[in-house]
């Protein structure tokens, strides 16, 4: 006796074109994959017919903050928003950043818990390193807390770390850490700019447009494509040299993107991410100082050069980089408006969109970039990613076929705005289950959800 069976679908297996067959679900896991139609005792049955069926989408790259503030979350409706947010687009698993200049064992708890409180959908965390004393703690962070990926901010020179309470670091520091994870099964993130050349272009781009007119093609001009693409293959290097992976996050220039190829190239374990807005936006878009995000949008070649990227098989993940920051973040102009844009609801809708019915991406590609990459790369293979037998039964839903257009009233997120808003998608969420619970049901949340989401502890397979 099974406890759910979803029939009636065509389902994505593990990199195999959508087919026809029934998912067994007993103790929140798949327990079986049966052919089509096959009579079998369960206790619930789920008619999937005419939608696809897919494994969750786990988005590796986003910020759960509270209020303005993007460190990490305070209260338990900072998690119930977003992941409210994240399972009406399909997403199951997210892994945000826990930003602080505090050890990180004195706050984690807490966190954990306030997330476990409010969220629909499981969850891991990203540490961001920044201080000596949370380097010294890097062994403990993965072995204790099942926490293998570690960020740093290239750009925290300089004093621009301060925006966000975190101190400078060198070229020095990010090599210890890439030698800590080397030693003890971590990975590397991060955040690829050459600061000290961004201060020296900022001075000249703001004083030619000091009102910031121009909006993103000045905030582009201010951080171009070389400035991060001379920090992923400087990272790669190091990072080769110290023998830990790198995962190179929000990839949003076809400069980047070459040089991320070419490091991979020369040997470097790499793993290279982009986000939905790169593919979708660029300097020319209308809302302006909307779209302000680090590394910046930026021009209609480099979108172009991404989705290169997406279908000749270079890019392995995308996620969102989303940030629930309100549009009030958004004023005084492109110099002082704050980065960063919502995305977890529309990652999965924006690849089905642009990337299956524009581009003609296969879904098998978007179930790599999705599911199963970000479940390889973050240490989740084996749990999460996958229709399959033993994996965690995170299953979604999706009429391929329907159309809508979003608008600001659907958004769940407490951003309370979405860069997507009047965009038509096709391709919408029907349902949503994490571990085998419906926690996202015909464009409703399910009552009594909250709470549902657990902590993942994750392990890189080295």
């Amino acid at each position: 006796m099974f406890d759910l069976v979803i029939y009636g679908g065509l389902v994505a297996l593990p990199g195999q074109a959508p087919a026809h067959c029934d998912i067994a679900i007993s103790d929140g896991r798949i327990a079986a994959i049966l052919e089509a139609g096959t009579e079998v005792e369960a206790l619930r049955r789920l008619d999937a017919a005419g939608r696809l069926v897919m494994p969750g989408a786990l988005d590796v790259h986003v910020h759960l903050g509270h209020g303005s503030d993007i460190s990490y979350p305070r209260a338990a409706s900072d998690a119930e928003s977003e992941s409210s947010a994240a399972a009406s687009g399909g997403v199951t698993t997210i892994v945000p950043f826990i930003l602080s200049a505090e050890e990180h064992s004195t706050i984690f708890d807490q966190i954990r818990s306030v997330t476990e409180a409010g969220s629909h959908i499981d969850f891991g965390y990203h540490l961001i390193i920044s201080t000596e004393e949370q380097l010294a703690q890097v062994p403990r962070y993965i072995a204790d807390y099942g926490i293998p990926s570690f960020k740093i901010f290239m750009n925290n020179r300089g004093g621009e770390g301060k925006r966000l309470g975190l101190p400078d670091i060198d070229d020095a520091f990010l090599f210890r850490l890439a030698q800590a994870c080397a030693q003890n099964g971590g990975v590397l993130c991060p955040h690829p700019e050459n600061i000290e050349v961004v201060h020296y272009l900022r001075q000249q781009v703001m004083a030619g447009d000091p009102d910031g007119i121009n909006g993103l093609s000045s905030w582009n001009e201010s951080r171009p494509p070389f400035v991060e693409a001379d920090a992923i293959q400087r990272a790669a290097r190091l990072c080769q040299a110290a023998g830990s992976p790198i995962y190179v996050v929000h990839t949003s220039s076809g400069e980047a993107l070459d040089a991320a190829i070419a490091a991979r190239q020369s040997g470097v374990d790499i793993t290279i991410e982009t986000c939905p807005h790169y593919l979708t936006h660029d300097v020319t878009w209308e809302r302006g100082t909307v779209g302000k995000i680090n590394p910046p949008l930026r021009e209609p070649a480099d979108r172009e050069a991404l989705w290169a990227g997406i279908t000749s098989g270079a890019i392995d993940t995308v996620a969102s980089d989303h940030v629930h920051r309100t549009l009030a973040g958004k004023e005084g102009g492109i110099w002082k408006a704050s980065p960063g844009c919502p995305g977890l609801e529309t990652i999965l809708p924006v690849m089905l969109t642009e990337g299956h019915h524009r581009r003609g991406v296969p879904i098998a590609r978007i179930v790599s970039l999705l599911c199963e990459n970000p479940s390889r790369a973050m240490g989740l293979w084996g749990q999460k990613g996958a229709i399959a037998p033993g994996f965690d039964a995170d299953i979604v839903l999706v009429d391929l076929d329907a159309e809508y257009t979003l608008s600001a009233q659907d958004v769940l997120s407490d951003a309370g705005y979405s860069i997507y808003e009047g965009m038509g998608f096709k391709g919408r969420v029907t349902h949503t289950l994490v571990r085998g619970v419906e926690v996202y049901r015909d464009g409703q949340m399910v009552a009594g959800t909250a709470g549902h989401g657990r902590y993942v502890r994750r392990r890189l397979e080295h």
